[in-house]
């Protein structure tokens, strides 16, 4: 009987450590977004984001943008920045963290990653009020969250008022800004240009009455931390693929044992 034992326990501690890897790649991510920015000052739309294999490249600093980052950048829906990640990578795990994120709130949300596969991290968010902000990263792979092994390397992101983005789509208008109560977000003025971070332009909203009932008040500073995001990750167990090498070796022991009383 002690060799049975000892045989079950052996079996079952190099099945659990065949196992490991596979569990390791399943990690539970819990994003949180806060927005650092002065009272009364920049909000942001709903925050898209994305976990994938570092080829989704949503714009470049210098160039026209394309449809898809616009698609944030104006009016903050993203639902083409959103169709063109799931085209360029079909295994990314995508998602958006909704509502209007206002001066100290913040807001979380958690997802299924395989850190395999999907390592690297995504995201945009538009600046409002105005006609084209927007945070995002123009390097697809300038965040990876995960190792080889599902090790989380980073844990936070921050983003300051010299990192905001201009599309470069639409030109400065009061008229048209979102988010303000004298805006009409659909209202456009063509400026085609190309993306470039500006956050000084924000000042000319100053005074203007939001939609979220407050007189705008820019009083960013270069380098002035406006946005974060944080990652909290775990493991995700697999207890189908446990119970089966369970139940495969109970499945042993009673032939074994049934031998044993046999003979």
């Amino acid at each position: 009987m002690i060799r049975i034992r000892t045989f079950l326990a052996g079996s079952l501690a190099l099945s659990l450590a065949l196992a490991a890897p596979a569990s390791a790649q399943q990690q539970q991510v819990t994003v949180t977004v806060r927005n650092l920015a002065p009272t009364n000052s920049i909000s942001f739309a709903p925050t898209h984001l994305g976990f994938h294999r570092g080829v989704f490249d949503a714009f470049n600093d210098g160039q026209t943008p394309g449809a898809g980052i616009i698609s944030v950048a104006e009016g903050g829906a993203g639902d083409v920045w959103q169709s063109d990640f799931a085209l360029a990578d079909p295994t990314a795990v995508r998602g958006t963290i909704g509502m209007a994120l206002l001066p100290g709130q913040s807001r979380s949300q958690s997802f299924l990653v395989n850190s395999a596969l999907n390592p690297f991290f995504s995201f945009a968010s538009m600046v409002v009020p105005s006609n084209d902000f927007f945070v995002g990263n123009d390097n697809p792979q300038a965040f990876r969250l995960f190792d080889a092994m599902g090790n989380l390397l980073i844990n936070r992101i921050t983003q300051t008022s010299s990192q905001i983005w201009d599309a470069g789509s639409e030109a400065f208008s009061i008229a048209g800004a979102a988010f303000l109560v004298n805006g009409v977000n659909a209202v456009r003025t063509p400026q085609n240009g190309v993306v470039s971070f500006n956050f000084a332009e924000l000042a000319g909203f100053n005074g203007e009455q939001t939609a979220a009932n407050y007189a705008f008040d820019s009083q960013l500073t270069a380098n002035q931390a406006v946005y974060q995001i944080d990652f909290v990750s775990s493991t995700v167990p697999e207890p189908s693929t446990v119970v089966l090498l369970a139940s495969g070796l109970m499945t042993m022991a009673l032939v074994v044992r049934r031998r044993r009383v046999r003979g």
